[in-house]
């Protein structure tokens, strides 16, 4: 398995598995999704395996506690604090591989190296459970999630 930058050729299958995780979710457009590799590409990766992409991971510098709405097109915010991992998606032939877990490690090292304090995420369609078991924790903000599926979670992974 082979962890690497976006490439402009990428972008069809990026959306083929963006449907395929998220079935019940209106898609992002490409708009949306290139701008977050557009603000960081040092920290959106795609996830190949034996020349075929299997999935990918989108996250960007951003301010805790706010995070971006769905569809948002991002540009570099006035403060960062925190990196924030909009989705690491996988397709069915990623399963068993530990992907995510990896992408995970290398989301950890890309934060401490931009000296922010937290990796925060919105978890959706019941992945609040797997976050958890990573290490983060829920919060309650007071930004609404409305734009979200009606089950989204905020969740702070503090880097100590």
């Amino acid at each position: 398995m082979i962890i690497r930058p976006i490439h402009t050729a990428d972008w069809p299958v990026i959306l083929q598995i963006q449907d395929e995780c998220y079935p019940n979710i209106e898609p992002e457009s490409q708009q949306a999704l290139h701008s977050k590799v557009q603000l960081s590409p040092d920290s959106c990766y795609a996830i190949e395996r034996n020349g075929q992409l299997i999935g990918y991971c989108l996250a960007h510098p951003w301010q805790l506690d706010q995070p971006p709405t769905l569809e948002q097109v991002v540009s570099q915010p006035s403060h960062c604090d925190t990196l924030y991992l909009h989705d690491i998606a996988l397709s069915s032939k990623a399963r068993g591989l530990g992907a995510g877990e990896q992408v995970f490690k290398r989301l950890i090292d890309n934060a401490k190296q931009h000296n922010v304090t937290s990796i925060s995420l919105v978890a959706v369609g019941g992945a609040h459970t797997y976050w958890q078991r990573l290490g983060f924790k829920s919060r309650i903000i007071d930004k609404s999630l409305d734009g979200y599926p009606a089950d989204a979670c905020y969740m702070v992974y503090p880097l100590a």
